[in-house]
């Protein structure tokens, strides 16, 4: 055993030689060299079990600085792993020695040849960017994994990737013409097809003194063999490829610098056909007979992976066969032939562009949605995609289920059955030694499995520290050996991504979850969902933060977003650290203690959750279900215990309290903040940044008008009118509006008595202890209206949000917070539900502007969808985040990140409107920002309709016997 004194010697030793690393290749390398606490805990793990801690990590600017920071690395005898989207599955893009970041800088489409149908382009292109780039040629890249929105090209190389259309064309190496590469020993090469010009010494000799194991070695009829080294591409039969031969090395033999690669031709139409069978097995003995009929896909699932969901044909699993043709008519055709070949229990043909992207979705998003099972439990990777022939897949199915009930483990297979590859999500226990034990053993016994049904450990997302171990179970020990052999013609020291195929790591170490405290963690939000222990469900930060699997959903750059939200802030920068995967990466490297070492104090963690606009669009965007928005306010509850806040917590952080006190100075605050440098000094003063504008105080609150009206309390009422700070003394016109609205309906509605609050701004600046007390306040004083069991009708989405989430999560000791979460509803939820009959004033006009990111995350506008059809307001409002969020926009240093967010959807749609077209925001933070960003005059969905009931004469009350509420 060590002394401390060795340790200590050791611990200087080390950062010694990682600052004379760092100094090396910041004069060699041009592009970004970050040996931070930071840039090491964001790489530490890809989308799998493992993690290793990195010394550091380069953004090469091009091929030169590739060369340059490997040249720096074997000088120090520093290993290298080369990285695109840190989404694989297997271990192999975990943080090891110098990990080489390609997506910053190495991200360009070189060249398109459409009449040669290739496409120069190189490492960190993300693979939609090459698919949208060469789509109006009609053309595009074959592979398609699920992570196609942000995996990048050079991780497909790497990986040798699939995805669903691999029955029509194949694997990335199948679409993979030349390669550039840069060996660890500096050698540049050029790999193509036809000769052995470009190879490596050595290797030449190394397949021609092994062809008889090379013919022999390898298993056959398996579309989908991705374990191992492809030597075999070298056979003389087999065309002597040396780019296929590289593909699928996991960064073990160099890196790619540049690729040429096929692209194939896009069916203009493609439509779905979805067929229903009783249950996984008859499905995936199906699925074979489909191949003839050349489909582009043929993927299936089963129930336990989307139950009783998406209007999906009778039966207990389905097969997605995807068809295409130059008309919505020949696709069909194509999808229907199939259908009645098919004999399965039901089917349909979805044409529709929208539906079919809704059944898609489903089929993407697994990869996420099957880390939790129904009753909430983790599973995880670990036999994430083994392959075997299509042919043998429903006997294998039937095997591996009866294994995983004899391990006393559960799963939900899913993926490419056309291939026989079969992706799966495990509920292993891998934080104690006797679930990692199981894990292992399990892990041994299907692999023996797979072999004896004649597949790959590997069908599509490589070995990594996942698989590699359990090689010689497929291959034998003289081929595995001579794989060994292979590395070492390309990389003699060892210094490419250690422990993957050649040389393994065990696949019982380096997990990552051995690091995480084991004891939970004290927070003060209730995570009902995450975690169990001691029978005790719930309530478990690590478990929250494990949520986070690494599939990088929030990635997502550009048009391949679609409508959702997340993650706005790395759409402005993209920067990992300011995604939903690094922070959470961040958190737990926080809970981990060994790179970010000051746990709540961290000010690595506190960077990364500055620029978190707490939209919570990763509650409702993200697969499993992350919730940074709440993670963040965990962490600054802590991390400013006892310590002095930013200005702009005691500002904006307690807003409600200022802008009650400020009320009955309304026009004399107004009018001062407009004097020559007192804006300026307010702003200074309050945290604010200067680029804002100071919203205008209301001159009287919406209650004071309500009053005066006679209209706070009815007799009858139907709903509780929530007066929401931002409508009370901000915009009480939504207000005002609400009311004629409500009369109109016949909807009676009353106040709570005195001051509410949802304790929205407190949470979102972490300030909890006092969230609590003025959530309880509101709560006592909600009481005997809740008791009525009313529907709350609350007009600021973000307020309702925060009642629907934060309010039960931070009093969840209290029933009261279950209750009036329960009763929330949006306006035009509460006119469906109680006016069911009325009939709004037709609008007739287009819209544009932005659904709330809160109600997107939590609230849902399928209400609000419906309420805007019957009006006649046409058309769709944006996704994405305003980029006010609240405080954030507001908040000094904040506001070229809030801008850029604004100008990734929201203001383009604005722009793009057509005139006459009403602008829609009911959030107060989205209409300001519209003020201050554009030409303004957005209004909440309450105040078109208010308006059209004006213009068209319509009286705004009723008789007061079938409509207007009784006064008291």
């Amino acid at each position: 055993m060590r002394t401390a004194r060795e340790r200590t010697a050791e611990s200087t030793a080390t950062t010694a030689a990682a600052t004379a690393l760092a100094r090396d290749l910041e004069r060699a390398v041009r592009g970004e060299v970050d040996f931070g606490s930071a840039a090491r805990a964001l790489v530490t793990m890809d989308a799998s079990n493992y993690r290793r801690v990195p010394v550091g990590v380069v953004s090469p600017r091009d091929a030169a600085d590739v060369a340059a920071a490997l040249d720096v690395c074997r000088a120090h005898g520093v290993p290298v792993v080369p990285r695109g989207g840190g989404t694989s599955i297997a271990g192999n893009a975990t943080g090891i020695g110098v990990v080489l970041d390609l997506t910053r800088h190495l991200r360009s489409i070189v060249s398109v040849d459409t009449e040669a149908r290739t496409a120069v382009v190189q490492p960190g292109v993300v693979l939609d960017r090459l698919r949208d780039t060469v789509a109006p040629h009609g053309l595009t890249f074959g592979p398609d994994p699920s992570t196609h929105s942000r995996c990048t090209i050079g991780g497909m190389i790497g990986n040798n990737s699939c995805g669903s259309h691999s029955v029509a064309w194949g694997t990335t190496a199948d679409n993979v013409h030349e390669l550039s590469v840069t060996t660890y020993g500096g050698a540049a090469l050029r790999l193509g097809r036809g000769s052995w010009d470009g190879a490596p010494e050595g290797l030449r000799p190394l397949v021609e003194t092994n062809l008889a194991l090379l013919r022999t070695g390898y298993p056959t009829g398996l579309p989908r063999r991705i374990s191992g080294y492809a030597i075999d591409a070298l056979l003389p039969e087999n065309g002597t490829d040396l780019a296929r031969a590289f593909c699928g090395s996991e960064g073990t033999l160099g890196v790619v610098t540049e690729a040429v690669v096929r692209l194939v031709e896009s069916p203009p139409v493609r439509v779905l056909a979805v067929l229903g069978y009783p249950d996984e097995s008859a499905a995936a003995e199906a699925a074979a007979g489909l191949l003839p009929y050349h489909p582009l896909t043929v993927e299936g699932m089963a129930d336990d992976l989307v139950p009783g969901a998406h209007d999906l044909p009778r039966g207990g699993a389905w097969l997605f066969v995807e068809t295409g043709g130059a008309t919505v008519a020949e696709a069909r055709a194509h999808a229907e032939r199939i259908l009645r070949a098919a004999d399965a229990l039901d089917g349909t043909v979805v044409t529709d562009p929208a539906g079919v992207r809704a059944l898609w979705r489903v089929r993407e998003d697994a990869s996420g949605t099957a880390t939790r099972s129904a009753d909430g439990g983790e599973a995880w990777p670990g036999w994430e995609d083994c392959a075997v022939p299509p042919a043998q897949l429903g006997a294998y199915l039937r095997e591996f289920r009866a294994l995983l009930a004899e391990h006393g483990l559960r799963g939900t297979p899913y993926g490419h059955f056309g291939d026989g590859c079969i992706h799966v999500r495990i509920d292993f226990d891998l934080l104690s030694t006797g679930g990692v034990r199981r894990f292992r053993r399990f892990s041994e016994d299907v692999a023996g499995l797979v072999v004896a049904h004649g597949g790959s450990l590997s069908g599509e997302h490589g070995d990594g520290l996942a698989r590699s171990e359990l090689l010689p179970a497929m291959y034998g020990d003289e081929l595995t050996g001579l794989f060994g052999r292979f590395k070492d013609v390309w990389d003699p020291a060892g210094g490419m991504n250690p422990g993957s195929i050649a040389r393994p790591a065990r696949l019982d170490e380096n997990l990552r979850f051995e690091v995480l405290p084991r004891r939970r963690v004290d927070v003060a939000f209730a995570y009902p969902h995450d975690g169990e222990a001691d029978g005790v469900v719930g309530g478990d930060f690590s478990a929250a933060v494990r949520r986070c699997v690494g599939v990088a959903k929030c990635r997502v750059e550009g048009p391949s977003s679609g409508p959702g939200v997340m993650c706005p802030s790395f759409r402005a920068t993209g920067d990992e650290q300011h995604s939903t995967r690094g922070r959470a990466r961040l958190l737990h490297e926080m809970l981990a203690g060994e790179i970010v070492t000051d746990g709540w104090r961290s000010a690595e963690v506190k960077d990364a959750l500055d620029l978190c606009l707490s939209c919570k669009g990763c509650r409702s965007d993200c697969p499993v279900g992350v919730d940074m928005a709440t993670y963040k306010a965990e962490f600054l509850h802590h991390h400013y215990a006892g310590r002095r806040r930013p200005a702009a917590h005691y500002t904006m952080g307690r807003l409600p309290r200022w802008l009650r006190a400020a009320a009955p100075f309304a026009r004399l605050l107004n009018a001062a903040v407009r004097v020559p440098g007192a804006a300026a000094l307010a702003k200074r003063v309050g945290g604010i940044a200067p680029e804002r504008s100071i919203p205008r105080l209301a001159p009287r609150t919406f209650t004071r008008w309500l009053r005066g009206q006679r209209r706070d309390r009815v007799d009858d009422p139907a709903v509780v009118l929530w007066p929401d700070t931002f409508t009370e003394h901000l915009s009480p016109s939504v207000g005002r509006a609400a009311v004629r609205v409500l009369d109109a309906a016949g909807v009676g509605f009353t106040l709570p008595a005195g001051t509410v609050c949802c304790g929205l701004t407190y949470v979102s600046t972490g300030q909890l202890d006092q969230a609590r007390t003025v959530m309880r306040r509101t709560l006592d004083r909600l009481a005997p209206l809740l008791d009525t069991g009313l529907p709350v009708l609350v007009l600021e989405p973000s307020c309702a949000a925060a009642l629907k989430t934060d309010l039960p999560e931070l009093l969840a000791d209290d029933p009261r917070a279950a209750r009036l979460a329960a009763s929330v509803r949006t306006f035009a939820q509460t006119l469906e539900e109680c006016a069911p009959n009325w009939q709004p004033p037709r609008v007739n006009r287009p819209v544009a502007g932005q659904t709330h990111c809160h109600q997107h995350a939590v609230l849902g506008d399928g209400a609000d969808r419906r309420l805007r059809e019957r009006a006649g307001l046409t058309g769709e409002l944006s996704g994405g985040c305003c980029g006010l969020a609240g405080n954030f926009g507001f908040e000094k240093g904040h506001y070229e990140v809030s801008t850029a967010c604004a100008e990734d959807q929201l203001l383009p749609a604005v722009r793009a409107a057509e005139e006459g077209t009403r602008l829609l925001a009911d959030g107060y933070s989205c209409r300001t920002q519209l003020d201050q960003l554009a030409d303004g005059g957005a209004k909440h969905l309450a105040e078109v309709l208010a308006d059209a009931l004006d213009s068209s004469g319509e009286q705004l009350s009723r008789s007061a016997s079938d409509a207007r509420p009784r006064r008291r």
